[in-house]
């Protein structure tokens, strides 16, 4: 019954990364070149992402305007950008030479997208299961989540605060790719394994 869950799963993985490739095959040369910046193949590549957010934030900031034009301005760029990116971007990069290495990474990322995609909804899940067995404890958790949210919103700038959220953001493949996170989570938990140790000296 197990084998057959497994089989069921990957089955239905492997239909659903099918269908987001064909969903986003217009895309797949910006989304290999974003890749490739994401993930600091070249070492000036850190730079420019943080330079590149800071330039965008920088001018909102200075064209300061309301959340409804924002929303609106965000929006129709990604309109203009899902228009044009499939028409322009075979003429830019040439999809028509794509290797077979690309198109394995290109399946990557999909699958990659799809995984994340299922994460998401599974924590939504689990979040309402919460709520429905033990209502007291989903109660307390989100109070106290979103009352430490709203202090943060009350004590940073919104405009700063969203800027550090895209900027770690973007930064996250490249960290998690050069094993800068794995790293400081091995030093988080060295440290932990030795102040439990430190505690278990004393109570003795």
């Amino acid at each position: 019954m197990m084998a057959e869950g497994d089989n069921r799963s990957t089955n239905l993985l492997a239909a659903e990364t099918a269908s987001l490739e064909e969903q986003l095959q217009g895309w797949g040369e910006v989304m290999l070149m974003a890749d490739k910046i994401l993930r600091w193949e070249r070492p000036w590549f850190p730079p420019a992402i943080i330079g590149v957010v800071s330039l965008v934030f920088l001018t909102i900031y200075g064209l300061d305007p309301s959340v409804l034009s924002g929303v609106s301005c965000f929006v129709m760029f990604l309109c203009l950008a899902d228009y044009f990116v499939p028409i322009l971007a075979p003429r830019i990069f040439g999809s028509n030479k794509w290797t077979t290495e690309q198109q394995q990474r290109f399946h990557e990322i999909c699958s990659s997208l799809v995984k994340t995609r299922r994460r998401a909804v599974g924590w939504w899940k689990r979040l309402f299961t919460l709520k429905e067995e033990k209502p007291k404890m989903y109660f307390m958790t989100m109070i106290i989540s979103l009352a430490a949210v709203a202090w943060v919103g009350q004590q940073v700038h919104n405009l700063l605060l969203t800027y550090l959220i895209v900027t770690f953001l973007l930064m996250l493949p490249g960290l998690n790719q050069h094993g800068v996170i794995s790293k400081y989570i091995g030093m988080a938990k060295r440290e932990m394994n030795k102040l439990l140790k430190q505690k278990e000296k004393k109570n003795e």
